[in-house]
């Protein structure tokens, strides 16, 4: 059974190895929910922990229950059970390549605050432990480039005044200009004179 409310979230399940890889999601995705990135890490690992403690000796059952809650900046994570019996933290050092058995002194490490506490309803305890609840950094914006193009410009219009006496006279004739313009074969060669009109003379 799974119940959760905004910053509550609260598991019920059997210890056993194939659910505890389950809770570790189960948790993951709550915190990533919550937008607590950092602690998804340590949360999961802590948890497993517990589980696997509840798993090799709480009696008479396994089962126990998972709740995660978030207040006043503060994430805690606690495993209950029906265990009357206080855990004992492990003084002997864990093998390196262990992922599970290290018990409390794991939790010890990865938490700012652990502890233990009797169940108010009943025979049992609660075993949890504390993260400083710090949301996910939030990524910065990517600055945009914008390429600048030149503008161009209008061409302008010069206007240069010249003096008239450094204008030259006269303007070279191009090459392809006929020396003699052909006279057409339908002009006379001569036009006829008209004959004068006669005087007359009166005596004096």
């Amino acid at each position: 059974m799974i119940s959760h409310s905004r910053r509550h979230c609260v598991v019920e399940l059997q210890a056993l190895p194939s659910r505890i890889g389950q809770i570790r999601r189960i948790v993951s995705a709550q915190l990533r929910h919550w937008q607590l990135d950092p602690l998804i890490d340590r949360a999961a690992l802590g948890v497993t922990e517990l589980l696997s403690n509840v798993h090799r000796h709480a009696q008479p059952d396994k089962t126990c229950v998972v709740e995660i809650e978030l207040r006043l900046g503060r994430l805690t994570v606690s495993v209950i059970d029906s265990d009357p019996r206080l855990p004992v933290l492990r003084t002997t050092r864990a093998e390196p390549l262990e992922t599970c058995g290290r018990g409390l002194a794991l939790v010890e490490a990865l938490s700012e605050a652990w502890g233990v506490r009797e169940r108010p309803d009943g025979p049992g305890k609660a075993v949890w432990f504390s993260l400083t609840a710090a949301p996910a950094p939030v990524a910065p914006a990517h600055p945009v480039s914008i390429a600048a193009r030149p503008v161009r410009e209008p061409a302008r219009t010069v206007v240069v005044a010249v003096e008239p006496g450094t204008v030259p006279a006269a303007l070279p004739v191009p090459d392809t200009v006929p020396a003699a313009l052909p006279v057409p074969d339908t002009v006379p060669a001569a036009l006829p004179v008209p004959a004068p009109a006669p005087v007359a003379v009166r005596p004096g």
